[in-house]
């Protein structure tokens, strides 16, 4: 293909441009322009704790434009929560960015896609009657209101179940005797409701199904013993619905979904600008778009997504020996086993105090974007002592099943020994930040279970090197960081929906290898032996601190 041709193409000239584009981007351009043209595109839509991603990727599954909103969930009447109008805004408004980029970069109004998925935080609990009408406020996976269902369900299953899973929030609402339960006729997440919504059909990609209710590595569906037990349970509180009936259909990556209805798509694109009829892969949480964006499909591999929430996802070889209530036991979306260390709490605190400084620059007439003064602190950090300098910090907004606790309080604590300098007080915020997943991790280490990659993602880790180190540290192991790390889970959905329509016989695991990943290392770093002694003694500090942060909880109601 030549210049000239290229060019008539894209509509550009090179005449007298000194800073022409050179030929290799300008052939990226024109297959991408082809791409959206012909519908060689996939689109992932993945609904965060703070934003709504939306990615669309090529015929060489690399994102080709996107579009986000920013948002945030709300405590109402002591219920974690976002609004279904914010749910819609939020989508809308996320694809309309990612719709208008790619007319400014490539010319072409999209009409057309050649897969879609979506994608969000796993678990909660969202109920609808016979008329489709959402019966109570949605409980987010942040709600910590289940202990009793918690504990109950653990015992009688054998099995782990997290107050966040949507089974407990079920049995703790009969527990209860909430008026609502008399009318359930569908339970879902998040990403199953906006599914639902947009192609008619209630299912749900396995992972986040096994965030909602045990999945059997065996058959990769509802483990049919624990929901004959769950009926047992539930008949002695006079509630007699058929928990199969009220839960999504269970489905793996790469089967058919349905396809986006003509309600749907204007439930998407108000315009009307995007055509109705594109196939869908199943609707998946966000720890399995995680696993999927870090090529951690595969056993003995693991990935740690750090946003609001953090967790470490480790595929298993086999069960693990005993029940732990700090370990969670899900699925990848190929439906293989899978350790997860989930913490409820992670970069909120970190974000409040960039915030912070953010306005204290600003009072002194300074303009800081956002992103240079993350990257100013975050470096930063890289200064301070390995130990943090005897400075503690809990960023607990919400309560954290890992360390016991229902409640959240962010607190800063130092003595007048510490030494409180910026490095020290950046870097104890990173690493607070994983110090509930180190714990978790601990467990895992106890099981025997071993880790052959560890990938991390998330926007802890745009600036380079820094949150690497410290999650290194704190995992006691190497971690890798892709290229692609800061486009998260939102590609990943987007990769989801490109394996749904491939032709090739290929499974997940093989398909992200071959395709995707190919060539791809990315950045390994190894932890020194003095980071890793320097964050044993300040988990040994988090440890000991719990009280101070359990006694704030109790004394500011």
């Amino acid at each position: 293909m030549t210049c000239t041709y290229i060019n008539y193409i894209l509509g550009l000239s090179n005449s007298g441009n000194k800073e022409a584009i050179p030929i290799k981007t300008e052939e990226k351009m024109v297959q991408t322009k082809l791409d959206i043209m012909d519908g060689r595109t996939a689109l992932g839509i993945e609904f965060g704790s703070t934003r709504i991603k939306a990615v669309l990727i090529g015929s060489d599954l690399t994102p080709v434009a996107a579009g986000s909103y920013e948002w945030e969930n709300k405590l109402e009447e002591g219920i974690w929560t976002y609004s279904l109008e914010d749910i819609w805004k939020g989508l809308r408004v996320s694809y309309r960015k990612m719709a208008a980029e790619v007319f400014e970069k490539y010319g072409e109004t999209l009409t057309k896609i050649g897969s879609i998925g979506f994608s969000a935080m796993m678990h909660g609990y969202m109920v609808f009657d016979q008329q489709d009408e959402l019966l109570v406020p949605f409980r987010t996976w942040r709600n910590a209101i289940t202990s009793e269902a918690e504990e109950q369900l653990t015992a009688a299953f054998h099995y782990n179940i997290p107050q966040r899973w949507s089974i407990a929030h079920l049995y703790q609402a009969i527990l209860n005797g909430e008026e609502h339960i008399a009318n359930i006729t569908f339970l879902t997440t998040l990403a199953g409701y906006i599914h639902w919504q947009l192609t008619g059909q209630k299912v749900l990609g396995v992972g986040d199904a096994s965030g909602m209710f045990p999945i059997n590595s065996s058959t990769k569906n509802y483990d049919q013993t624990m929901l004959n037990i769950f009926k047992d349970l539930a008949e002695k509180e006079d509630f007699t619905k058929e928990l199969q009936e009220l839960l999504p259909k269970v489905l793996l990556a790469g089967e058919s979904a349905g396809i986006l209805t003509q309600e749907g798509a204007y439930l998407l694109d108000p315009t009307g600008t995007l055509q109705p009829g594109i196939p869908l892969c199943p609707p998946e949480g966000d720890a399995g778009t995680g696993m999927v964006a870090t090529n951690s499909v595969g056993q003995r591999t693991g990935n740690v997504s750090a946003g609001t929430s953090a967790f470490a996802m480790i595929v298993l070889e086999e069960e693990l020996k005993e029940v732990h209530p700090e370990i969670d036991l899900v699925t990848t979306p190929a439906g293989d086993l899978v350790a997860m260390v989930h913490t409820n709490n992670c970069s909120s605190e970190i974000n409040a105090w960039v915030k912070l400084f953010k306005e204290f620059a600003e009072s002194l007439g300074l303009e800081i974007s956002r992103e240079k003064l993350y990257d100013t602190l975050f470096t930063k950090a890289l200064e301070g002592a390995p130990d943090c300098g005897g400075l503690l910090s809990y960023g607990y907004y919400s309560g954290e099943n890992i360390t016991g606790l229902n409640e959240g309080r962010p607190l800063f604590v130092r003595t007048p020994e510490s030494d409180f300098s910026l490095a020290n007080f950046m870097r104890l915020h990173l690493s607070s930040a994983f110090g509930a997943m180190r714990i978790g991790m601990e467990i895992l280490k106890k099981e025997q279970i071993q880790i052959d990659k560890l990938v991390g993602h998330g926007g802890i880790f745009k600036t380079p090197e820094v949150g690497q180190r410290i999650l290194a540290a704190a995992m006691e192991a190497p971690v890798t960081v892709l290229e692609t790390a800061g486009e998260g889970g939102a590609w990943g959905i987007a990769l989801l929906a490109a394996y749904r329509i491939s032709e090739e016989q290929l499974s997940l695991a093989e398909f992200l290898e071959q395709k995707v990943f190919a060539g791809s290392e990315g950045i390994t770093v190894i932890p020194t032996e003095e980071e890793l002694q320097g964050y044993a003694e300040f988990t040994d500090r988090y440890l000991t601190g719990l009280p101070i942060e359990k006694a704030a909880i109790d004394g500011l109601k």
